[in-house]
């Protein structure tokens, strides 16, 4: 699982750094300041939580189910908080409705607060630290 982990790290962090490019070089002629800020935002929580997985993957503090947990939640949290931001920010120019896309936003950064939330009381359980 801990392989895993990490190379689903290494391919959010991956796509996160072309994403970036792109919004700073490729949109920047198609998108106002606030929806490039916007793009930016969902950029940076894709790397935080690449990040996070990487430290998920090699940390000796959970166990593996633990760390599946923590995992799945981060997933869905950056495939729901993340992508609906890339969406929502591009929705100018791709012409989808935000009406149904804007819920969702919300709803993955509360799978990514329960990935944190997650890690910090498995870890805050353990007597052996």
């Amino acid at each position: 699982m801990e392989r895993k982990i990490i190379l689903v790290a290494v391919i959010l962090g991956l796509v996160s750094i072309v994403l970036g490019a792109f919004g700073a070089h490729g949109l920047k002629k198609f998108l106002t300041t606030d929806q490039l800020s916007t793009f930016e935002v969902g950029v940076r929580y894709q790397m935080y939580h690449a990040l996070f997985l990487l430290f998920v993957a090699t940390t000796n503090f959970l166990s593996l189910k633990e760390k599946t947990v923590v995992f799945y939640l981060v997933i869905v949290g950056v495939l729901l908080f993340s992508g609906s931001i890339y969406l929502l920010s591009t929705s100018s120019i791709t012409s989808i409705k935000t009406k149904i896309i804007g819920p969702i936003t919300p709803v993955g950064g509360l799978f990514l607060i329960a990935s944190w939330g997650y890690m910090f009381y498995s870890v805050l359980v353990k007597n052996s630290i």
